[in-house]
């Protein structure tokens, strides 16, 4: 029947089941992939083809593009034709780093004290799983957890008993949500520097904003802007 054949001229690349029936990777290919799957763990996000081969070396994107094709065809990676970031190494055994995914876990901190033990190891009273999506490009290391403890914040969106992830920084923009220790007490609110004073504003219109004078010398810390909230349903 006429048009009813199919060929192929190229060889299609190996499954992720068929690790034991992988070529050898030469060194260059090692290092793009691990490139890739560094970027990954550390951003959350591949590089583009650019980036790789601004780290290998390597003026030509379609030079990069050799390398990427290569390791697919060798079956340790995995593309989306178009898009530029959509890489994702597969697990190839023995000369593998630790497996990569999609997840995070966070700390979630339970005490709320004074100083630098918000951040302690101790105070960890539980951990959140979540995809890397949902807080966008950060690393493990720069998130952390703390459960609300009011209703200071319900017209953002945010409850009392809910968690938040709160993302490292100490400066904020204004009008973003963030966690400050005031006089060496933590609290949830937007930030809104008023030139020789900080406005730290609830969203709850019942509730009045807390005022600090820089003139009483009174110490305001950011710990952090807020990036998530994850809510249990019971």
């Amino acid at each position: 029947m006429r048009g009813s054949t199919l060929s192929s001229t190229s060889t299609p690349p190996l499954s992720s089941g068929d690790r034991s029936m992988r070529p050898m990777l030469t060194d260059r290919q090692r290092q793009a992939l691990d490139y890739i799957a560094e970027c990954l763990d550390v951003r959350g996000y591949p590089p583009t083809l650019r980036e790789i081969g601004e780290h290998m070396g390597i003026r030509s994107t379609n030079g990069v593009n050799d390398h990427l094709k290569a390791l697919e065809r060798k079956g340790y990676l995995l593309r989306e034709e178009l898009k530029s970031r959509a890489l994702r190494p597969i697990d190839y055994g023995n000369n593998a780093k630790e497996k990569r995914d999609d997840s995070l876990e966070i700390n979630i901190i339970g005490r709320v004290a004074a100083g630098e033990p918000i951040l302690a190891e101790e105070n960890v009273i539980d951990k959140v799983v979540v995809d890397r999506h949902f807080l966008g490009a950060v690393a493990q290391r720069e998130v952390f957890g703390l459960v609300v403890r009011g209703e200071s914040m319900i017209e953002d969106g945010i409850f009392d008993g809910d968690y938040i992830f709160v993302r490292k920084q100490s400066t904020a923009e204004t009008g973003e949500i963030v966690v400050v220790m005031v006089d060496g007490e933590a609290t949830c609110k937007r930030f809104y520097p008023e030139g020789d004073r900080v406005r730290l504003q609830p969203a709850n219109e019942t509730m009045s904003p807390i005022y600090v004078d820089r003139a009483e010398f009174r110490a305001v810390d950011i710990l952090g802007k807020v990036c998530g909230v994850y809510r249990r349903v019971h």
